[in-house]
């Protein structure tokens, strides 16, 4: 039996199991396949109506198109999304720890448990010995989540130095955005000018949400979670953490609830600082608190 092995810069699935097979061949770039599915969405589907379907929004200059992230930094985009599973597999560990304490009805830790320093003679505060074992395993693990957490982050900050330290320090100007907040809007934006417009950039960073109108009525929203996830959670640590940094920072939180309420205060901080990365990036420049809040 012979296989076809070349290398194409263009890819399709093929499906092993049947003998007829309907190809449609796309040589404008990578087709959105959420989009894709929304328009031409049918009672009936296979690959024969599939690939009529696309070849028609092909043909009518109606197919959705996806960006194609280069290949030269996608490794690093995704050391990136794997150190978050890290964090967050660490946040459990402690979460177990606290959660044991409470179960046994033991007075509270001292310190906060993130920091290594004040992890010392914690599982003695466990009388039990088999709890004790069981939190002697969990401060192990979290040794080895801090190591390798540390030294992804290295590796992440002298990366993305390389590929542009220019938009990596100007990131973290803003008040609230550091180190990993701006690796993540950089790698996860890769070229601001894919967006033409700041209205677009907020879309994609899911911090406004899609209406839906007929005959001048507001029939509600939809698109909530379509968006880059990564970006979303980017922005609402950054609204957060703006408070505690930025000088006047919870005065104008202040203002936004008074006017807007407590629940979509935050929601339209997290908005600003995104239209405020937007045009940081775009423009070359760093951040001014003085057009922040005049905006």
């Amino acid at each position: 039996m012979r296989f076809y092995n070349r290398q194409h810069r263009h890819y399709c699935g093929i499906d092993l199991h049947v003998k007829t097979m309907y190809i449609c061949i796309l040589d404008a770039g990578l087709g959105h396949a959420l989009a894709m599915k929304a328009i031409h969405g049918g009672k009936s589907k296979n690959d024969k109506i599939d690939s009529h379907k696309i070849a028609s929004l092909l043909r009518g200059g109606l197919l959705p198109q996806s960006y194609v992230y280069p290949a030269t930094m996608r490794s690093t985009r995704d050391l990136l999304r794997r150190r978050l599973h890290l964090v967050r597999k660490r946040g459990q560990l402690l979460a177990h720890i606290q959660n044991t304490r409470a179960q046994y009805n033991l007075p509270e830790f001292e310190r906060r448990l993130a920091y290594p320093a004040n992890r010392e003679g914690v599982s003695d505060h466990f009388p039990d010995p088999s709890v004790r074992k069981s939190m002697e395993i969990d401060l192990a693990l979290l040794e080895q989540y801090d190591t390798l957490i540390t030294d992804r982050e290295l590796t992440l900050v002298r990366t993305a130095k390389q590929h542009d330290a220019d938009a990596f320090h100007r990131l973290r100007s803003v008040p609230g955005i550091g180190k990993v907040l701006a690796l993540t809007i950089l790698y996860e934006i890769h070229d601001i000018a894919r967006f033409d417009r700041v209205q677009e950039f907020a879309s994609y960073a899911r911090l406004v949400k899609g209406r839906k109108q007929s005959g001048g009525k507001m029939l509600g929203t939809s698109g909530a979670k379509m968006g880059n996830v990564h970006l979303k959670w980017a922005f609402s640590e950054a609204a957060v953490l703006f408070l505690r940094h930025a000088t006047g920072g919870k005065k104008f939180l202040a203002t936004l609830e008074k006017k807007h309420g407590k629940g979509k205060a935050l929601s339209i901080l997290a908005h600003k600082i995104g239209r405020a990365v937007f045009y940081i990036l775009s423009r070359d420049t760093v951040f001014s608190m003085e057009k922040f809040m005049a905006a």
